[in-house]
């Protein structure tokens, strides 16, 4: 029997399962076009309902025990892990995962993020305070009130649930809004997790929709947090709009994040790292290797292992357990990644491989001597390209990786770990990971990017979940009432 049932066609989730009144759409598996779901879609107007439930809810949440929010994010992580091969599946059919993409964010990613907010939720949350005056004066984190969180389709179990979970564990309510593509892996699952996990009715509310029930839950005034992971266009619009209510934005947006290989690594090693940085999700990573700046005594080595390496790769339907790069999500990104690879080529770039697609399958691509003018060089691709870009010294590795307006990752191979921190240490990132490639997550630690990739490290870790979904408020108690002079 179905744990995700079907009492959820054509609705979407608030006070229980309801029709939104934005209609319905339909889910398309990008494979193979099938259609199949249909979802609720939510506007402006299921937002404020939403909203007010939300806040109704949020009061006796926050005054409950903080046992008792630990145990229903501890029940949560079990159902994770004990309904995974259902989740995992709408995950390969609605989002287009591997099957080992999809249990990582599922099996090892929801699963972890909760029992780490369950933690979370009897974590220290003050500080006693010097004070002058004959008083008690201390500080304490309380809720926000109501999270507002917007989650992309390239991961929509894993970057929805970082946030999700540490929030509601704090005592909020949560207004999730999926990617309408991935409705139901990035959206019915997280409602039916939580609903038999046994969270009180009103906390959790998710509405798939489009960009106006994104802008209506920025534009609340009683969402004082939104945390936003996709483009940075998008999280450029959200942050100005979310300036003239004043309100907290936690964004992690896009990356073109360097991997930087020596010429002292092992380069079968080397070149395997760096296709599982560049390849992963079809290259659908914000965190992926997007320039390999390779030593320029190796580069033509490397391009010419790494063509070998995209070449043996099967690309295909990911349901088929062989497969180990999936589609691309729609027609439209599709073209984006084609545009750059051709224009890159155009540009001067040798195509080493790929360069090709079959619908929604795009070949893994190598380019090598990839210009510093090329847009495969200076743009995000998202999609699974490998750009070459040699360098002949580490004083020209450092400019070239700092020269983007992306700070997410940073990778750097190399046998000499103390050069590859003095190198990092030159390269505004959010993350740095000597000899491992630029994707790397994990639920006990802060994460997020400078520059265009964002505001700095906001989910993750006691203390930046702490910051990010509650506020300081300073409390002062005295024994007696106080004289003064008036």
């Amino acid at each position: 029997m179905s744990f995700l049932g079907h009492e959820w066609d054509g609705r979407i989730f608030s006070d229980g399962w309801n029709t939104g009144s934005g209609g319905t759409r339909t889910t398309v598996a990008p494979a193979t076009g099938e259609v199949l779901a249909t979802v609720g879609v939510a506007t402006a107007d299921d937002v404020a309902k939403a909203t007010d439930s939300a806040l109704r809810a949020q009061r006796d949440w926050a005054a409950s025990p903080f046992g008792e929010r630990a145990a229903i994010l501890r029940r949560a992580g079990q159902l994770f892990v004990e309904h995974a091969d259902e989740i995992n599946e709408w995950l390969m059919r609605e989002s287009g995962a591997t099957a080992g993409f999809a249990t990582f964010q599922v099996a090892a990613g929801a699963a972890e993020e909760c029992w780490e907010a369950a933690a979370l939720a009897s974590a220290s949350y003050g500080e006693m305070l010097r004070t002058n005056q004959d008083r008690l004066s201390f500080s304490r984190q309380v809720p926000v009130g109501v999270v507002g969180v917007i989650a992309p389709f390239n991961a929509p179990v894993l970057l929805a649930v970082r946030a999700l979970a540490p929030a509601l564990a704090l005592g909020n309510a949560v207004i999730l809004k999926p990617d309408p593509r991935t409705s139901v892996c990035g959206g019915v699952a997280f409602a039916r997790i939580f609903e038999e996990a046994g969270l009180p009715t009103g906390l959790l509310h998710v509405l798939p929709g489009d960009a106006a029930a994104g802008a209506a839950i920025v534009d609340h005034p009683r969402i004082p947090v939104i945390a936003f992971t996709g483009s940075t266009r998008a999280g450029r619009a959200i942050a100005r709009a979310a300036a003239d209510r004043l309100k907290r934005v936690h964004l992690e947006l896009g990356g073109n994040s360097a991997l930087i290989v020596t010429d002292d690594v092992d380069l079968d090693k080397a070149v395997s790292v760096g296709a599982f940085g560049s390849y992963n999700n079809a290259g659908q990573i914000c965190m992926a290797s997007s320039r390999h700046l390779v030593d320029a005594r190796i580069a033509d080595d490397y391009t010419r292992l790494m063509a070998e390496h995209a070449a043996r790769l099967t690309v295909g339907d990911t349901m088929d357990p062989a497969t180990m790069v999936g589609p691309i999500i729609d027609t439209h990104q599709r073209d984006a990644v084609h545009a750059i690879v051709t224009n890159s080529v155009a540009a001067g770039a040798t195509l080493a491989e790929g360069g090709t697609y079959d619908g929604l399958f795009y070949r893994p691509t190598v380019l090598g001597n990839v210009p510093l003018t090329a847009p495969a060089y200076h743009q995000e691709i998202f999609g699974p390209v490998v750009p070459i870009v040699p360098f002949h010294s580490l004083d020209e590795a450092a400019d070239l990786a700092a020269e983007t307006e992306y700070g997410l990752s940073l990778a750097i191979l190399t046998r000499d770990v103390t050069k590859a921190l003095r190198l990092a240490d030159r390269i505004p990132s959010g993350a740095v990971h000597i000899n491992d490639q630029t994707v790397n997550d994990e639920p006990n630690t802060p994460f997020g990017g400078v520059g265009d990739s964002g505001n700095g490290s906001r989910h993750g870790g006691t203390r930046a979940n702490l910051e990010a979904f509650t506020e300081t408020q300073w409390v002062t108690v005295r024994g007696e009432l106080p004289d003064y002079p008036f």
